[in-house]
């Protein structure tokens, strides 16, 4: 047994003793009240599941097993030559709750290596798609197709022991995580570089091999898609591609299926598309007003043209956060020490200083502060990555890591199916006692 997943056992077999303890004493405690307002407004708020990777704070924003963005920054281990920490760092911290060591990291790194080979029917499948079909709907499916390959799905039809849910799934979510940059750069290349594709670099760790498949071997890019993989890995359980993928796999669906379901989730216009919702309202305006250098006067103007028009300023507001997201920090602070003359990211900068203000101004708005796709978009562009389209598959990538360690803890630690309750409206104007 490999030592991550030797140490993963252990953490979730004692865990799994406690929840079960903890069940049969005090089950029937109740954690909240669901509201009227939560029912029909998409379950907001709800606590009704068990997430340990990270817990998203109102003020504090997203904490990994605890840690802060910066904090990450600070204790997870990076290459000799980067300043920020390898996601391979992330993920054994998020699995088994215990910051690794320089030599844990590079483990995770070398194994993701020996797992990467994708299927030839996976590209023979990609390869038949119309060349313009969206990177998204590609993603999907090539998930999909590599589920032919499920050590869960095939242990499970030769009748595997509930006892073994999590071995299988673990060895699904590492053979996953080694092959999604793989398969992501495949799709880049295939539609904007005529398919010519590059292959992987035996030298480069997981993010640092992604941004060379991509095509970009410039040093402080792969060093922005160490950062970017890491600050978007996860957010929490209840975001929706992050639930669909709990949910799916709720059913005893392997990795596969599951993290396909998170991905049509985060397709949606909802979810995963704000981060090029921002840089294209960014464009627009520049296009407008004729300058990509806008006054803050110019800038303000546009903000308010746009919310006039009914329509929301991309990249600001959260559902959770009330404070200025620590994703969009972290990302200044690399774009300041990289980048901070780019034209578009000073524009973000700007932003910044003019649209709370305005939003606040509105009285009604929760969150008047900028969120952690306020920031990509425009740094992705500086690098030359403008194909807006292209930016959800890379959330993606990266969202992998945090759901993916969450299916091994469900499964190790033998969660239901989920299956919450509905209602009809008669019933709940019974239940309120309305006529």
């Amino acid at each position: 047994m490999d030592p991550l997943k030797k140490l993963f056992f252990e953490k979730s077999t004692a865990l799994k003793a406690e929840i079960k303890a903890t069940l049969k004493e005090r089950g029937a405690e109740k954690l909240d009240e669901v509201t009227l307002a939560q029912t029909l407004g998409g379950m907001r708020g709800v606590k009704s599941m068990l997430w340990e990777t990270s817990k998203l704070d109102p003020e504090e924003g997203i904490r990994f097993r605890g840690y802060s963005i910066p904090q990450l920054k600070e204790k997870l281990p990076s290459r000799s030559d980067c300043k920020e920490p390898m996601p391979e760092g992330l993920f054994w911290l998020m699995l088994v709750g215990e910051l690794p060591t320089q030599e844990q990291a590079e483990w995770v790194s070398d194994e993701w290596e020996k797992r990467r080979d994708v299927p030839e029917h996976v590209y023979n499948m990609l390869n038949a798609l119309p060349s313009d079909t969206h990177p998204m709907t590609q993603f999907i499916l090539a998930i999909t197709a590599m589920q032919t390959d499920s050590v869960f799905a095939k242990r499970y039809a030769e009748g595997m022991g509930k006892n073994d849910y999590w071995d299988a799934t673990y060895e699904d979510t590492m053979n996953l995580l080694a092959r999604l940059p793989v398969v992501a750069a495949f799709i880049y290349r295939r539609i904007w570089k005529d398919g010519d594709t590059i292959n992987a670099n035996n030298d480069l760790d997981w993010a640092g091999n992604f941004a060379h498949m991509l095509g970009y071997d410039d040093k402080d890019f792969s060093s922005l898609m160490r950062l970017y993989l890491t600050i978007h890995a996860d957010h929490e359980g209840g975001n929706a591609s992050a639930h669909t993928g709990h949910l799916v796999n709720s059913t005893l669906a392997d990795v596969y299926l599951s993290y396909a379901g998170s991905m049509t989730s985060l397709a949606g216009p909802l979810h995963g598309l704000a981060n090029q919702e921002v840089i294209k309202w960014i464009l627009e305006m520049t296009k407008k007003l004729g300058t990509d250098t806008p006054t803050n006067e110019q800038i303000a103007d546009y903000v308010q043209a746009t919310l006039d028009a009914r329509k929301v300023i991309p990249g600001y507001g959260h559902a959770v956060l009330r404070e200025p997201d620590p994703r969009f920090t972290a990302q200044r602070i690399f774009a300041e020490e990289y980048i901070k003359d780019s034209t578009y990211t000073n524009i973000v900068w700007q932003m910044f200083e003019v649209v709370p203000p305005i939003l606040k101004g509105l009285g009604k708005v929760k969150n008047p502060w900028p969120n952690v796709d306020a920031h990509s978009g425009a740094i992705l562009m500086h690098y030359g990555l403008d194909q807006f389209s292209f930016y959800t598959v890379l959330f993606g990538v990266s969202r992998a890591l945090g759901v993916c360690a969450s299916l091994c803890w469900s499964r190790a630690l033998g969660m239901p199916l989920e299956r919450p309750k509905s209602v009809t409206w008669e019933s709940l104007k019974a239940d309120l006692n309305i006529s």
